[in-house]
């Protein structure tokens, strides 16, 4: 029983790690301060932004230490990584020291290697500690990741709010914090048992708790995080943020209210799925031996024009055999649509095999053209902010963004709260989830007016949350459960590549701008654009790109409903026997 209640404090420890870890949200916070200081172009600040961003390339290091030292070693690595690149760069803003750019930029990949490496760190302790509730308690805490920059606001309008500097020291020693707190909750990590049905069923209620407790963080983040007062409130602000993170400690006492929960809530949701794998081993099991049933039904070969016919592969494959009518000519979208199309949901792809898909290159270029657009929004949002005259107003907007990315993260899982009434395979969740990204980007460039850039945010913001979130279930289901890790690591490579392209279009269009005459001042060595020109081709370009990715995404979902539909029907199918 004692080990029960470890594996909460150990998940409450995670959720703190996540929290706390997101320092890569903030940087548009002190974006125009460092590059005052170290009088550089745009173009050269965008490459600093990839080098945070190159990091999540090196997040397969994190893993190859996992096999030699042990966990909460690893999370001390990655607080002295983050230490010691924001540290460095806190000392380069406040002119201590000055380093060549080459180095500042090694010191930017490092602090972004550290993320990486405190996001295995809670895979992990979620995998150990959750194996029958494990996507519920991944994506919860994943969650978290969104508020980061919301509380880092907090935070420093509590300890100094007209410093930008003070992003950088926060982003070197909080999460340095943060591993301490939770180190003896790892250090205490339980060996569990199999859990019965009954408690794994009260588990999911818990999490049901924990996830509308979110939802109140979120909101009371959204409200106080950006507020401008004076010293006192602002730390009063903080700790308020900071009891609603400590708060879940106290979840033995809601297991007392389970019986009310269960016959309110829990017994109008079904919870077997969750926002990260739909598929599961048994469910994938039974899908296989139904269709293995209906191939030998309907025979070797379906009978009738144009009909679709399911065969069972000696591998366990699905393999998806059209006719064509006779005398028909198949056109050139119908091919597009039933070509390698994936005919069952939790299929292992290896890495050889996933990249001549033609369904990775349509999520690949969804993923590319949607989410990542809205990180690199992100990342620009100081000199955005800067150039429309609204400086006073990067810390709300930086906040905005936050709050609404951990709002789209947690409803990342709404789908598999409501699928037992309201059924939608999650590739159309995630085509539905890339449309306030074009409206945004659109409405940015049509206007500059201080409502239109909170609109914008806020809904890049949501977009790109929900994305960040849903993006390894929908890997999962498919190309695999099994391959999930590897798979993603390939999938998320598109995020350097488009922050380095995206964030160079960016600067580029800032930098003519600049060179245009009238439209630029020259502040601490620095060029920097004032007026809606600054930014304007940029969301038009930004804008239809992230159309591109909406049609990939609309033509991905057209491609794997029927697989998704074929799955659904089945474990209803088996849910009445």
């Amino acid at each position: 029983m004692a080990g029960q209640s470890r594996k909460w404090m150990i998940l409450v420890a995670t959720i703190w790690i996540q929290a706390f870890t997101g320092t890569n949200f903030d940087f548009s916070a002190y974006s125009s301060a460092f590059k005052s200081v170290l009088g550089i172009s745009q173009v050269q600040l965008n490459y600093l932004a990839v080098a945070s961003d190159l990091g999540k390339v090196f997040g397969w290091s994190s893993g190859l230490a996992l096999m030699y030292f042990p966990l909460w070693v690893v999370l001390f690595m990655a607080a002295f990584m983050g230490l010691l690149g924001y540290g460095i760069q806190w000392l380069l803003i406040r002119n201590v020291l000055t380093l060549p750019y080459f180095l500042v930029f090694l010191l930017c990949l490092l602090a972004g290697c550290s993320i990486c490496w405190f996001n295995t760190v809670c895979f992990v302790l979620c995998n150990q500690n959750f194996p029958a509730n494990r996507p519920l308690a991944i994506s919860l805490t994943v969650s978290f990741n969104g508020v980061s920059a919301a509380l880092y606001t907090l935070a420093a309008n509590a300890i100094d709010p007209s410093s930008n500097a003070i992003y950088l020291l926060l982003n070197a020693l909080i999460p340095l914090f943060t591993s301490i707190a939770s180190l003896i909750p790892i250090l205490r990590q339980p060996s569990l048992d199999p859990l019965p049905t009954d408690a794994v069923r009260r588990d999911s209620l818990i999490f049901l708790f924990l996830n509308f407790l979110a939802v109140i963080t979120g909101l009371y983040l959204l409200l106080f995080g950006a507020t401008t007062s004076d010293g006192t409130t602002a730390r009063i602000l903080l700790s308020g943020a900071i009891f609603l993170l400590i708060f879940p400690l106290c979840i033995p006492g809601v297991v007392f209210a389970k019986n009310w929960f269960r016959h309110t809530i829990h017994t109008s949701f079904r919870l077997e799925g969750s926002s990260f794998i739909l598929v599961d081993a048994d469910d994938l099991e039974l899908h296989k031996e139904l269709l293995s049933r209906h191939a030998s039904s309907i025979g070797p070969i379906g009978v009738g024009n144009g009909s679709l016919t399911h065969l069972l592969s000696d591998n366990g494959s699905v393999i998806a055999i059209t006719r064509q009518k006779t005398g028909e000519i198949e056109g050139c979208c119908q091919r597009m649509m039933v070509k390698d199309q994936l005919a069952m949901l939790g299929e292992e792809h290896p890495a050889g095999v996933l990249v001549r898909r033609f369904d990775f290159w349509l999520y690949y270029v969804a993923y590319f053209c949607g989410g990542t657009i809205g990180l690199v929004y992100s990342n620009n949002l100081g000199q955005i902010a800067q150039s429309l005259g609204q400086t006073s107003n990067t810390t709300t907007l930086l906040t905005l963004y936050s709050s609404f990315s951990f709002f789209g993260r947690l409803l990342s899982a709404v789908p598999d709260y409501i699928r037992a009434k309201f059924y939608f395979a999650r590739t159309g969740w995630l085509t539905i989830a890339l449309l306030p990204t074009p409206i945004a980007l659109f409405l940015l460039a049509v206007s500059g007016t201080a409502l239109a850039l909170h609109v914008g945010t806020a809904l890049v913001g949501l977009s790109s949350g929900f994305i960040f979130a849903a993006a390894v279930s929908v890997t999962s289901e498919l190309f695999g459960p099994n391959s999930v890790g590897v798979n993603h690591n390939i999938l998320i490579t598109n995020i350097p590549v488009g922050s380095l392209v995206y964030g160079y279009l960016a600067a580029v269009v800032y930098d003519a701008n600049i060179s245009s005459g009238g439209l630029g001042n020259i502040m601490s060595e620095s060029a920097v654009c004032m007026g809606r020109d600054c930014y304007f081709l940029t969301f038009v370009w930004w804008g239809c790109i992230s159309v591109l990715g909406l049609a990939s995404s609309t033509l991905l979902f057209l491609r794997t409903r029927h697989a998704y539909d074929h799955f659904e029907q089945n474990r209803r199918s088996a849910q009445l026997y």
